[in-house]
């Protein structure tokens, strides 16, 4: 299979960065994006400029069209977003309000940063809206490249997973927070199928929607199933992110995470999924080295396992 890499969190002179809408562009065609998501703070003025950008240069670079909801109390980040909706009443208590209304102009809304750190260093950025149904939240960024790893990222990945492995339908993403030109280099991106005959925002919107969004620092990590013989296995896909530094001798691990327990096998294990417990939902992971989260390299997409009458089938 073929992915597409979008960057998807990016401002410019728009809002608070210090790059143009010009510059935004020129340095992600530089950088071999297929795609790249424009979300300003508070603002959707930047998109008829990159719209007469790509018009004009020519350039073989998508754009998604969309922007960060910017608030005392969190950030949304919202794609394929084409009109601006008011947010000035946003409910604290219930932000579901805010996402819908959002998606009802076809547009996907997620949470950006849920763990930035928030007052008294960076007020708003630390997602504290209390959301009671989470099945209106289409994604979650679970590594924003410039926030610590630890300390922010790392909660949000498993944010992320323990909504999933609950049974939300709630995709992943990253993002580099561009506010100025930063290498890209060894950081997460989002990766998503591509797909015949769709635009770069179609095939993110099919991807978040099946859960089919992938992030990485390098390769994609792939998984199959041998329906007969009850079997996972696992394979990479290259992919034309630049600067991933691979370590020959290091071995690559996956690891396997439902809800009962987090396994590890090796690259090319054929895993059997009856010693999984035959799990209803796992969330693959790639590392090179060892399972240490400075080493996870690939987030890969969720695995559901649906049990029909022949068998067990992934969908």
């Amino acid at each position: 299979m073929r992915y597409k890499r979008i960057e998807l969190h990016n401002h410019t002179t728009e809002s608070d960065a210090s790059i143009t809408c010009r510059q935004l562009v020129e340095f992600m065609a530089a950088d071999g994006a297929d795609a790249f998501a424009l979300t300003d703070h508070n603002t959707i003025s930047g998109h008829d400029k990159v719209r007469k950008i790509l018009k004009e240069t020519g350039t073989p670079l998508s754009c998604i069209y969309g922007m960060e909801y910017t608030t005392y109390y969190g950030h949304i980040l919202c794609f394929n977003l084409h009109e601006y909706v008011p947010w000035e009443n946003i409910n604290l208590h219930k932000p579901e309000l805010l996402f819908q209304a959002v998606q009802q102009t076809g547009a996907l809304a997620g949470i950006a940063h849920p763990f930035s750190y928030g007052a008294p260093f960076a007020r708003g950025c630390r997602f504290e809206m209390q959301i009671s149904d989470y099945s209106v939240v289409d994604f979650i960024e679970i590594m924003n490249n410039p926030e610590p790893l630890h300390e922010v990222n790392e909660k949000g990945l498993l944010l992320w997973e323990s909504l999933v492995l609950d049974g939300y339908k709630i995709a992943m993403t990253s993002g580099m927070d561009l506010h100025q030109r930063s290498s890209m280099e060894d950081q997460f991106a989002t990766f998503v199928p591509a797909l015949e005959g769709k635009t770069a925002a179609e095939e993110l919107e099919c991807a978040i929607r099946s859960q089919k969004t992938c992030i990485s620092r390098g390769p994609v990590l792939e998984c199959f199933l041998d329906e007969e013989k009850g079997t996972l296995s696992f394979s990479l896909t290259e992919t034309a992110k630049p600067g991933f530094a691979s370590r020959e001798q290091a071995p690559w691990l996956v690891t396997l995470t439902s809800r009962e327990e987090t396994t590890v096998h090796a690259l090319d294990d054929a895993v059997r999924l009856a010693s999984l417990g035959n799990p209803r939902l796992l969330i693959p992971k790639l590392y090179q080295g060892d399972t240490r989260l400075e080493h996870l390299v690939c987030v890969g997409s969720v695995i559901e396992l649906s049990k029909p009458k022949g068998g067990i089938s992934v969908s």
